[in-house]
């Protein structure tokens, strides 16, 4: 099995992109052990002791492995541990009835985390995700990004654009803080 790997802007994550479907629909994030429970590739990756952090997605698993872990030691774990897991057949999430509303949150997180925050990351910034409500998500942007004025045009034009095109449930999203 061919798994592709690419190394993000922020070298905690990497992204593996097996060859056909990871998951059917949606996406999940996982990052305590009451989610693990609902994914046991998720639980996989994290027995391996160095992973703080996996996104799954239809076509991608995302991994966060902890500050003080390095990827060579722990990549060729984490392809070990995705190709033994998707040789089996079983499937990657056990919970098919989790709510709707868990499921947007937890794609959002998944975005904020994989795809918006490490680019936050490289201006001296973070995002935090403080809660979706009637299809606003509510964030707060911290360190540099708290009184930047480029900050409104980066949530707009930025966040706001990625969770909108990945999530159709996701309306605006506002700085709490504004």
């Amino acid at each position: 099995m061919l798994i592709e790997t690419q190394i993000t802007p922020d070298g905690n994550v990497m992204n593996f992109f097996p060859e056909g479907e990871v998951l059917p629909k949606g996406k999940a994030e996982f990052s305590d052990a009451k989610s693990l429970r609902r994914s046991p590739l998720a639980e996989a990756l994290f027995d391996l002791g160095m992973v703080t952090s996996v996104f799954i997605a239809p076509d991608m698993i995302s991994v966060t492995k902890s500050a003080d872990a390095s990827w060579d030691d722990l990549k060729p774990l984490v392809l070990a541990e995705i190709m033994d897991f998707l040789a089996t057949g079983e499937q990657v999430m056990l919970d098919p009835h989790e709510s709707h509303e868990d499921e947007i949150v937890a794609n959002i997180k998944g975005l904020l985390n994989a795809r918006i925050r490490p680019a936050v990351k490289q201006d001296g910034g973070d995002i935090e995700f403080l809660r979706f409500e009637n299809g606003i998500v509510y964030v707060e942007m911290k360190g540099a990004c708290s009184g930047c004025p480029y900050a409104a045009v980066t949530l707009k034009e930025g966040v706001e654009k990625i969770l909108k095109t990945y999530i159709p449930e996701v309306q605006a999203v506002e700085n709490s803080k504004a």
